[in-house]
């Protein structure tokens, strides 16, 4: 059984991929597949002989303390091309492609749209759910609809700033993850060097209300909802040298809350992945509001972190279920279909 896993990519959190790819790959050669590894930026010569069931050196790749120079990149990788060529070619002779981008074209739905035109299987959510979950500022409409608690927010395209923002705030790029162009606004000044920042990464920016709280993730594995993860920093917010740089966080899963707590979000992250039409795996990201007591959701990730130190496979490992299998799991989901 051949599986390809695709990682890197035009995004600013392809270090994150880069990281998380290895670590599946290797994983999965511990299942007994076949498992090839690229970037899917690179140009490679397709061939059987990439795959491998096993190596004296694993990959391995340690991610920066910054987020990638993606100027640089797009120098290094000439033209509008974000899929190297070869790569298509490489996803034909797997039997599944298991997708280990973040953010970019990986997250929002382009190349799962890519892979279905062309008949390619792939693990995760279709492009539907990448699109519903990516784009902030639908996946806020579809909550609100839902009835389901997430922070009061405006989406800014261009143009001045909305008379109407409640401060503190954050302001993040509309489309974007792992906390790269977020900053937190007090003021007026902050906020406009805030949408600078932003639009570094995102011409549209969303700007939302700051909720007071204790931070929460809950994970979807295989319709199973995990238990929550508690992410506590140990000053500011949940940043991106927070989340891929050793001791910055302290993560407690399963998290310390009441039965009814831990029930209410894990009925909401259940209900979130209904609404976004997402499948397989997935975390949703939650702030448990000082004010009102309830869950607040952030956020949903179609393709979370897979490091074994990652919050979703931690709270796999929390009902017994370890790196290993996780990965194995989201392969035969997309086996199955």
């Amino acid at each position: 059984m051949k599986v390809l896993v695709l990682a890197g990519g035009l995004s600013p959190e392809r270090d994150v991929s880069l990281s998380s790819g290895c670590l599946i790959a290797n994983a999965l050669m511990e299942c007994g597949y076949e498992v090839a590894l690229t970037d899917v930026l690179d140009d490679v010569e397709p061939s059987d002989a990439l795959f491998h069931t096993g190596m004296t050196a694993p990959y391995a790749y340690t991610i920066p303390e910054r987020e990638p120079d993606l100027r640089a990149l797009r120098q290094k990788h000439p033209g509008n091309a974000l899929i190297g060529s070869g790569v298509l070619e490489l996803c034909r002779l797997a039997d599944v492609v298991f997708l280990g981008l973040h953010g970019g074209m990986g997250e929002n739905g382009q190349l799962q749209a890519t892979l279905d035109v062309h008949g390619i299987r792939y693990t995760g959510s279709s492009y539907e759910g990448c699109v519903l979950a990516m784009n902030k500022g639908l996946t806020k409409r579809l909550l609100n609809a839902e009835g389901i608690p997430t922070p009061r927010g405006v989406v800014i395209t261009n143009g001045g700033i909305p008379a109407n923002i409640t401060y503190p705030c954050f302001v993040k790029p509309l489309c974007g993850g792992s906390s790269i162009g977020t900053s937190r606004a007090d003021d007026e000044d902050a906020l406009k060097k805030a949408i600078s920042d932003a639009r570094v990464y995102e011409q549209a920016v969303l700007v939302e209300n700051m909720i007071h709280g204790r931070e929460f993730s809950v994970g979807i594995l295989d319709r199973r909802v995990l238990p929550p993860i508690e992410i506590i920093p140990r000053q500011g917010f949940y940043d991106y040298a927070g989340k891929y740089q050793a001791g910055l966080i302290r993560e407690i899963c399963p998290a310390d809350l009441t039965a009814a707590q831990t029930s209410r979000a894990m009925e909401l992250a259940q209900r979130i992945f209904n609404t976004l039409s997402l499948r397989d795996y997935a975390r949703i990201d939650f702030i448990l509001d000082d004010v009102s007591g309830d869950f607040v959701c952030l956020e949903a990730n179609t393709l979370p972190g897979m490091t074994p130190t990652s919050l979703l496979p931690q709270e796999a490992r929390a009902v017994g279920i370890e790196y290993r299998e996780v990965c194995r799991r989201i392969v035969e989901l997309a086996l199955s279909r």
